[in-house]
């Protein structure tokens, strides 16, 4: 009778430990982390941020250079990427699983971006759709932050349309404003170097998604 009630209460003491490693989960595109919302603590610089966008935010897969970056400045972070080809972020909206993401209050801060978006629709994606993503992040704990992106090299000369249009949506919306696509500019302007650009003189070269991760940690914790 002994050894049968030993050979039980291993058995049990072993299922305990398989059904707690179920916590351990990995993030969309990202890394393997530990996710136990009850006990994040933001004081202690851990976040939770979601990624929406298209492929300017999946190349050179942006949200692992985001948390390498923040590891670098001593910033715990987790990251959830909802990224598809050619998506705006009303594109997201229609098939409603951005909403479900956030309506499950783990995130800290929601990361929206879209093409250049210097013509008029683009901005009016920007405003008031943006308006939307910004109701139900504040509904539910988190904050908006808007990724300015930059137009292709062919288009240029929309760059300035661009930075207005990022910035008037944040500003509106009241989120926070990651300025990547000013900050390409000023480098481009300064020095006629093109390396942040990819080989097809739109999406980001390596160089580029980096510099795009170090601004969006700078935007979102040290200013």
């Amino acid at each position: 009778m002994v050894n049968r009630f030993v050979i039980i209460f291993i058995g049990l003491f072993i299922v305990c430990i398989s059904c707690s490693s179920s916590h351990i989960t990995q993030e969309s595109g990202v890394e393997n982390s530990n996710q136990q919302n009850d006990s994040r603590d933001i004081s202690d610089k851990e976040y939770d941020l979601l990624f929406v966008g298209n492929s300017l935010t999946y190349s050179n897969n942006l949200p692992r250079l985001v948390t390498q970056e923040a590891k670098r400045k001593g910033i715990v972070i987790t990251t959830t990427m909802l990224a598809k080809p050619n998506y705006a972020i009303v594109d997201h909206w229609a098939d409603k699983e951005v909403q479900r993401l956030i309506k499950t209050k783990k995130y800290d801060v929601v990361i929206i971006q879209q093409g250049p978006s210097s013509q008029a629709d683009g901005r009016e994606m920007l405003l008031n759709s943006g308006k939307e993503y910004s109701n139900l992040c504040n509904a539910n704990g988190a904050k908006l932050a808007y990724f300015m992106v930059w137009p292709s090299r062919i288009y240029y000369h929309t760059f300035d349309g661009v930075i207005k249009n990022y910035t008037d949506a944040a500003i509106n919306n009241k989120a926070i404003l990651c300025p990547v696509g000013k900050i390409w500019k000023q480098h481009f302007d300064k020095t006629s170097d093109f390396s942040y650009y990819s080989q097809d003189q739109f999406h980001p070269s390596l160089s580029g998604s980096k510099v795009a991760a170090k601004v969006i940690v700078e935007s979102l914790f040290l200013k």
